[in-house]
């Protein structure tokens, strides 16, 4: 999977470019429904990442790619979760995000999902 960050609000993955928030999982690309996120938006200044939205749990990686400048919060229950399901959670800006992944062979993209946040 060829994931590439191009910049501020931009990842191309396989020649398509998106503009949004992403979940990646088994090589299938969705957009992240933060909506149920959004009520803890003032307690943190920004909508988290927190266990009110979909995450992935049925890989054993999970890769955050945190935004541009890594402002993207992630509540400490999601790293909670994640040790109780014995899931590695790799939280990096989401160039470096995307460069890791983009890094994967096939083995590593099947065994880890991501969740990518595009903007700051």
């Amino acid at each position: 999977m060829d994931v590439r960050f191009v910049g501020f609000g931009l990842v191309e993955i396989d020649g398509r470019r998106y503009d949004q928030d992403l979940v990646i999982e088994a090589g299938r690309i969705g957009k992240r429904d933060k909506k149920a996120s959004k009520p803890l938006h003032d307690r943190y200044g920004h909508t988290p990442l927190s266990l009110l939205e979909r995450i992935p749990w049925k890989y054993p990686r999970l890769v955050v790619g945190t935004g541009v400048d890594g402002a993207l919060p992630i509540e400490d229950a999601v790293f909670v979760e994640a040790r109780r399901r014995g899931i590695e959670v790799i939280v990096l800006p989401t160039e470096e995000a995307c460069a890791f992944l983009a890094g994967l062979d096939r083995a590593g993209l099947a065994a880890t999902a991501a969740i990518l946040h595009v903007t700051c």
